[in-house]
């Protein structure tokens, strides 16, 4: 029977990392829950089998009750009744499925009903479900804006809403409105507080709201009257047992298609502030948008994997000119580097929710004492990689995602193009993970003052220094000739002393940074696991090694009077 985690060791391979051990133990402190709770882990080892238990529950799920249902969520698609979404007839089966699965409130602490596991595992269970149907993984997923819940909300609201979550309730944020799509600080969302009532209400219109008909809501919302930047916003949870909320529109897209994208109208509809006033933008929605892009890389990851599958397996079976395509060098190139997209990617993800893990869970233990010095500066260290890493992670897959499910389409030549296979809704859904919860040019602004500060830089230089296998030797030295390369360019654009210029050539050293990245994580995973990871550590250096230096070479040839040129290669008429 099919599992779409066992069926992939490469999933498994990052619990074995040696950050785990550190993880497991801050998230567990000192495994303190075992006097209490039946289902705690008593050492690192039976947390560790632990999370392979869920991991394979799920990947069970995934592969015999998600990914057949798939086809037909993709066609029915939710509707409208009487301003309330219904979701997709097999949608419900997922859900069904899932809740007896016990696969709801993942991250929350045990006393309010949760699994209590880390970030990279819960990043592990998103991948699967993705792979199964990215859609529904939208649904299933957003379950994790409980964190944002956690960390700001009261203990009240904590009680009353995290064990509703972990029961199986469905959440989503609701941040976009017409005229604030990814310029939040032009939300608009009114929030007033009724006196009388004791509560606040809310009332305008969100739009592009996933999953939005969901049971509860953390609403992004202006409480400052007279205000119009980010500083009068706050957050707000809605429950929709109040009423006061009706879906107008369900968007008809181009994938995702069990996903529900909705137009949500407010009516007075009664709400809670979560934390403080002023702090939803600025503080709230950064937290729930970095948790948000973390989840985005592994839904992206989650595609990959099957894009590269259904390339693959139709490479296998389908002949041309007396002979199985997969034999063509045009075809085997194109799979390798599929392959070695995946890995690198899945590399990335995981390290960034490792590094999330920690600084999260020190985080958590601070609300119940004071961090010692050493803690302090463990979790200045890891709160810096995690916010550096987050946009290389969701910018990079959520490409390597397109990118792998367009070249699906090439394997399958005229068959890629026709609705009854996969590829095409692959490619369909794929198509949105570089566009929400920040385009990838928005993930490049996220991470270019860590590039131009020198901090990455510092970081894949560290990286450097890390031993190889003999046999991956002559792979780390070709990577270590790039990074002098890289310096070079990043110091000349930084020398053009011009915003614009920095601007444009941004997205340049965006992918530099993370190809280096990726080509000494992979290059780890391959010393550790050659079985699993030396030919793709292959392809992607060549990779990189082709990428680096071809960049390289437009930066340094590049002058600032250039962008006049692109200017008027988009305005022709003012050439």
């Amino acid at each position: 029977m099919a599992n779409y985690y066992s069926d992939h060791p490469e999933i498994g391979f990052h619990l074995n990392h040696p950050l785990m051990q550190r993880i497991v133990d801050l998230k567990e402190k000192n495994y303190e829950d075992q006097k209490k709770y039946e289902d705690a882990p008593v050492d690192y080892a039976d947390a560790i089998e632990n999370y392979k238990q869920i991991l394979d529950i799920t990947g069970d799920v995934a592969a015999n009750i998600i990914e057949p249902n798939s086809e037909s969520v993709d066609l029915e698609g939710p509707h409208l009744e009487n301003g309330r979404m219904i979701y997709a007839s097999k949608t419900f089966e997922n859900l069904d499925a899932t809740r007896k699965a016990g696969l709801w409130g993942i991250s929350m602490p045990r006393r309010y009903g949760g699994l209590n596991l880390p970030n990279t595992v819960f990043s592990m269970l998103s991948e699967v479900i993705s792979a199964a149907d990215a859609g529904f993984q939208n649904i299933w997923s957003l379950q994790s804006c409980i964190d944002t819940l956690y960390e700001f909300g009261s203990e009240e609201q904590r009680q009353k809403y995290i064990p509703r979550i972990c029961a199986g309730e469905t959440m989503s944020m609701d941040l976009t409105e017409p005229d604030a799509g990814s310029d939040l600080q032009r939300v608009m969302l009114k929030a007033t507080y009724d006196e009388k009532e004791d509560c606040w209400r809310l009332n305008g219109v969100k739009r592009f709201i996933t999953n939005g008909d969901s049971d509860i809501h953390l609403v992004l919302a202006r409480s400052e009257e007279g205000t119009k930047d980010g500083r009068g916003l706050s957050m707000f949870i809605y429950d929709k047992r109040q009423g006061g909320v009706d879906v107008r529109h369900i968007e008809h897209k181009l994938g995702i298609h069990g996903s529900p994208t909705c137009e949500l109208t407010y009516k007075n509809a009664k709400a809670e502030l979560c934390g403080s006033t002023r702090l939803g933008l600025i503080k709230y929605v950064m937290a729930l948008m970095n948790g948000a892009r973390l989840g985005i890389a592994a839904q992206s990851v989650g595609v990959e994997q099957e894009a590269y599958n259904e390339g693959l397996a139709y490479a296998k079976e389908r002949a041309q000119f007396g002979e199985k395509i997969i034999n063509f060098p045009a075809v085997y190139d194109m799979l390798a580097r599929m392959k070695a997209k995946l890995d690198a990617g899945r590399s990335l993800l995981y390290m960034t929710a490792r590094y999330v893990d920690i600084y999260k869970a020190l985080e958590d233990i601070q609300r119940d004492r004071k961090l010692d010095a050493d803690e302090k500066a463990e979790l200045k260290k890891y709160t810096r990689l995690a916010d550096a890493f987050t946009p290389l992670a969701k910018g990079m897959n959520s490409e390597y995602a397109n990118q792998n499910a367009y070249d699906a389409i090439s394997i399958h030549g005229g068959s890629g193009f026709i609705m009854e296979y996969k590829s095409q809704r692959l490619f369909r859904d794929a198509r949105i993970f570089s566009i929400y919860e920040g385009t990838t040019q928005l993930q490049v602004v996220a991470a270019i003052r860590y590039i131009t500060n020198g901090t990455l830089l510092g970081i894949i230089k560290e990286m450097a220094t890390a031993e190889v296998s003999p046999e991956l030797a002559s792979l780390k030295a070709r990577v270590e000739k790039l990074i002098p390369v890289y310096e070079d360019a990043l110091n000349y654009v930084k020398e053009l002393d011009n915003q614009a210029a920095h601007d444009f050539l941004a997205r340049r050293l965006y992918d530099m940074t993370a190809e280096l990245v990726m080509s000494l994580l992979i290059l780890d995973d391959a010393t550790r696991a050659p079985e699993l990871f030396a030919k793709s550590a292959n392809v992607y250096v060549r990779m990189t090694e082709e990428d680096v230096i071809g960049k390289a070479a437009y930066i340094k040839n590049f002058k600032v009077e250039d962008l006049d040129s692109f200017r008027a290669a988009e305005c022709p008429c003012e050439a």
